[in-house]
């Protein structure tokens, strides 16, 4: 979104997509999850009246439209991406299998994925620990408006608690 109130920044997204292309140049296999807040948020749809389930599916749509604009980002900077989606369009990318996922990454191509869960009343956060869980991931990045993980949303919670250091355990 940039400095946008809504929409795509493709200058943002040229940035992010270097950033993509360089982790990927050091040898890490990489797989996305994009949000849709830019274009759509289902939570706030569903504030303004609309029935909860469409709008997330509206806020899954508008995943695979910035998924779409991060894979020519990326292309058209020379490397490899593939759109996965968890809601079936074979118009515009690839179903959500995830041993094809894992087969893009095998091949060194940047995977991402989209749409969510495909299901309403989960968040793209979700989506992502899924995706993370499913590939076998060492690590989940998030990119966020926030300088670090909290307790709770600090825009939200004055008491909000930052963690400096985070210790992760495999279980």
């Amino acid at each position: 979104m940039g400095d946008g109130q809504y929409g795509i920044d493709t200058a943002v997204c040229e940035h992010i997509a270097k950033a993509v292309l360089d982790a990927s140049a050091s040898g890490a296999e990489l797989c996305l999850v994009i949000g849709g807040g830019n274009i759509f948020r289902g939570v706030q749809g569903a504030a303004k009246g609309m029935e909860r389930a469409s709008a997330d599916y509206m806020g899954m749509l508008a995943t695979v439209m910035n998924a779409l604009a991060m894979q020519n980002a990326i292309e058209s900077l020379g490397g490899q991406a593939r759109v996965l989606s968890a809601i079936p369009m074979v118009t515009v990318c690839e179903p959500y299998i995830r041993r094809r996922a894992m087969r893009h990454m095998e091949k060194g191509r940047i995977v991402i994925f989209a749409a969510g869960t495909g299901n309403p009343f989960f968040t793209t956060d979700t989506a992502a620990a899924l995706r993370a869980a499913e590939m076998g991931c060492d690590a989940l990045l998030k990119g966020t408006q926030v300088d670090g993980v909290y307790t709770a949303d600090p825009k939200k919670d004055k008491t909000a608690t930052r963690y400096d250091k985070l210790h992760i355990t495999k279980c």
